[in-house]
């Protein structure tokens, strides 16, 4: 039984394989219970990681370091992916207010972990990896332990202060929701409510009784209005006809116009008199409403369109069609000239069947196309976030310069890439069952790394002394800053309780709080706000690992 001994326990690039698939496998397995409504997921890796490290399973340190690493990798730079396209505009508007209360958690809980570590006596490395395993955040935790290899110090310590910290972490934040429903939540709060987004496509039609614009064209009124409309048809004598720029309005026209439901008054203002009928229902048949024209969706897959203006295309005098809305990652969105289009987005395209056939053949509107990896933009990706991560830089008050790391460098490529990518034309797009295997496969690696690493010395670490002051410094760090931060939103800003625990989840970085709460109350606020403020609190806690490590160790 030789082979068995050498497949488990020599070490060997084999058996490392071998042993990370089954901690890896186990986990995700485990991770699907739920006790009392939470699951810990992919999270329950690193906790089987921990109990075969403990069980004696060791792997060769190059083979687990490129594990680790590798993983560690891979899950960031997808999730900048991810949240790249929505960063940017995430701070803008109401953004800005919930980030900022979002930063204010974790400056919070930063400042608690240095006095405590001061206070306490317990190591600077020790005491943030239990901030990293209180905010239940592994790349915070990654970019801490590459920080202290840099600067020549053990780093597994600060895996096991996450690991002692991580149950509370999660538990915390869904203590500290309950603690704030019981204190600060209306009882409006709890209601079911109807919620409208205000920028979402919508469509109503018009009958032109405005001399004002009589016999100007729809280029004119859009030029000197500050409202973004289409119009995608006009009824004229009988007939109807799609628009062009150049098309004057004339008396008693018939127009239907997309637009967003905020701007409805003023455009009722300028053309004259709305139509009673609701053309926003999602039974409408488009194509019956006249004969000669057909309404179809079109999915752009021609990568020479990824980054372009809609309006530079000229589609619309070209073929006499007219492109209406377009849906990007199922949120709709008003086609306007100046939008930047994305590979991957589908467009409401309205016209003539053999005009909207030659514009399918220009926009791609294959979707089979999409369903290819385009593996070597995330490469080049990895590539250019070790690159960024590895450059030295030097910040008032540090002696040493400060690197991004391997968790840093990639996580803010994936971000700019994800973002700008489709400007500079760059084929970035993945779909979201691939980013989402991306990312499951990295952080399944690294958690099973860092699990199986600490689980040597996991169980004697938790029942000395030391241990129990790492659990209830853990908790205090998870609990504090969300329940005065919770005050600020919910007393001083006037957030409603959904928001305001959305947007505590998002800067805790923690999606088992997030699915508790949408499990347990009504709407979908909660979810707006973490989306929003999750990408620049991600972003901070990657960063402020390092940057508390340089500062004061």
């Amino acid at each position: 039984m030789e082979w068995i001994d050498s497949l488990f326990f020599e070490h060997s690039a084999i058996q490392a394989i071998v042993v990370l698939s089954l901690v890896t496998a186990a986990g995700l397995w485990l991770g699907k219970m739920h006790v009392w409504g939470i699951s810990l997921g992919v999270t329950f890796v690193f906790f089987v990681g921990i109990l075969a490290g403990h069980l004696g399973i060791s792997l060769d340190a190059d083979m687990l370091n490129y594990a680790e690493s590798f993983g560690l990798v891979l899950f960031v730079y997808a999730l900048g992916l991810q949240v790249g396209p929505g960063f940017f505009s995430s701070l803008r508007h109401g953004g800005v207010k919930l980030n900022l209360l979002s930063l204010g958690v974790i400056f919070i809980g930063t400042a608690m972990t240095v006095l405590l570590s001061y206070g306490l006596s317990i190591p600077l490395p020790d005491m943030v990896g239990v901030l990293c395993g209180a905010t239940t955040n592994t790349p915070a935790l990654g970019a801490a332990q590459q920080t202290l290899k840099q600067m020549g110090e053990p780093s597994s310590s600060a895996a096991l202060g996450a690991a002692v910290a991580y149950p509370l972490g999660v538990v915390g934040v869904i203590l500290a929701i309950l603690v704030i429903r019981k204190i600060l939540a209306r009882p409006a709060d709890m209601e079911e409510k109807e919620t409208e987004d205000h920028n979402h496509p919508y469509i109503a039609a018009f009958q032109l009784h405005n001399p004002g614009i009589y016999h100007k064209t729809i280029k004119d009124l859009a030029l000197y209005s500050h409202t973004k409309f289409v119009i995608s048809r006009l009824w004229r004598d009988g007939k109807v006809t799609i628009p062009t720029g150049s098309t004057e309005l004339l008396e008693n026209d018939r127009i239907l116009v997309v637009t967003t439901e905020k701007d409805m008054p003023t455009l009722t203002l300028l053309f004259g008199e709305q139509e009673n009928r609701d053309w926003n229902q999602e039974d409408i048949d488009w194509n019956s409403i006249d004969r000669n024209l057909v309404s179809e969706h079109i999915v752009v897959t021609q990568a020479e369109i990824n980054g372009k203006r809609l309006g530079s295309l000229h589609l619309r005098n070209t073929y006499d069609i007219n492109i209406s809305r377009v849906l990007r990652s199922g949120v709709q969105i008003l086609a306007t000239p100046d939008l930047i289009l994305q590979l991957g987005d589908r467009l409401t395209v309205v016209g003539e069947k053999t005009a909207i056939k030659r514009v399918a053949g220009i926009l791609g509107n294959s979707v089979t196309t999409l369903r290819e990896p385009n593996l070597a933009a995330i490469f080049i990706g990895i590539v250019l976030g070790l690159i960024l991560g590895s450059v030295p830089l030097s910040m008032p008050g540090i002696s040493s310069p400060v690197k991004m790391g391997l968790a840093g460098g990639p996580i803010i490529v994936g971000i700019l890439v994800g973002c700008f990518g489709p400007r500079l034309h760059m084929r970035t797009y993945t779909t979201r069952s691939a980013n989402l295997m991306l990312r499951g496969i990295g952080l399944s690696l690294y958690l099973a790394g860092i699990g199986i690493d600490a689980g040597a010395h996991f169980f004697e670490t938790v029942v000395r002394p030391e241990g129990a002051i790492w659990i209830g410094s853990g908790f205090l760090i998870t609990v504090v800053p969300v329940l005065l931060m919770a005050v600020v939103a919910m007393r001083m800003c006037g957030m409603n309780f959904g928001s305001t625990c959305g947007m505590l989840c998002g800067s805790m970085a923690n999606p088992m709080a997030l699915n508790y709460v949408n499990d347990s109350f009504p709407g979908n606020d909660a979810s707006v706000s973490y989306a929003t403020v999750y990408p620049l609190g991600m972003f901070m806690r990657v960063v402020i690992s390092q940057v508390v490590l340089m500062l004061f160790l």
